[in-house]
């Protein structure tokens, strides 16, 4: 596999699988790796859609977790090339199929009702919010929901769903209001919720939800998670689910 200009192969932790990225475009970060194992998957068989897939880190991350067939769906052609010979070099093609394809439009080929889990980690500003990527049009996009928003990313998730199955999203806490009343709107009743702090002494800076659709109430909030102790480094309880040791 040859590398275009500016890209290298990134190493996902974790897994023995390896990804495309460039600095040229939004390269995947924590909270998607986070997302991949925080989800309840199908082991052996069944269907996956992770919307707004980026590189296509989630997928391969589930590809190490399930043997489902797994459907990466991402709007930029740049990530989508990425994300189509990342599948190629790590030998997932037969798993994992990337489409290009605005989640508000998505082609005949992906039905309604026929997933088991939808996964998401959508833009997390609005479009009129500022962040420090504004002057590069694919961080612009994969930053703010310029294309989409979170109620066109639940929305639709819950058409895409089986009835039963999971949808999970990975987001800023500031929108977990959002998140939760948004799936309910959409028959998603949240069931699992876990906060993601940088360390002890700071606010959660990253929320896991997942909600099932049209699911009994009654939500379980996990212990948080902190990435780094005092001695600045990784916690024990951070690696064993992010380096899965």
């Amino acid at each position: 596999m040859n590398l275009l200009e500016n890209e290298r192969l990134d190493y996902i932790p974790g897994t023995p699988y390896s990804i495309i990225q460039s600095r040229e475009v939004f390269s995947f970060s924590m909270d998607a790796v986070l997302l991949g194992r925080f989800v309840r998957v199908p082991i052996q068989k069944g269907r996956i859609i992770d919307l707004c897939s980026g590189n296509g880190i989630i997928g391969l991350v589930l590809s190490e977790r399930s043997k489902a067939d797994i459907t990466s769906v991402e709007l930029q052609e740049r990530l989508h090339d990425m994300a189509t010979r990342s599948v190629l070099y790590n030998s997932k093609q037969k798993q994992i199929l990337s489409l290009q394809a605005d989640v508000n439009n998505l082609p005949p080929s992906i039905e309604a009702g026929s997933y088991d889990v939808v996964t998401c980690n959508p833009p997390y500003f609005k479009a009129n919010e500022q962040s420090d990527q504004n002057h590069n049009p694919h961080y612009t996009i994969a930053r703010h929901e310029v294309h989409c928003t979170l109620q066109d990313i639940i929305r639709t998730a819950s058409i895409l769903v089986k009835q039963k199955g999971k949808v999970a999203l990975v987001h800023r806490p500031e929108r977990l209001t959002d998140m939760i009343d948004l799936m309910r709107q959409y028959r998603i009743e949240p069931k699992r919720l876990q906060l993601i702090q940088p360390n002890q002494h700071k606010d959660a800076n990253m929320v896991l939800l997942e909600g099932i659709k049209d699911g009994k109430s009654g939500l379980t909030c996990l212990p948080s998670l902190c990435v780094y102790g005092q001695d600045g480094v990784y916690t024990d309880a951070f690696r064993e689910v992010y380096e899965q040791k």
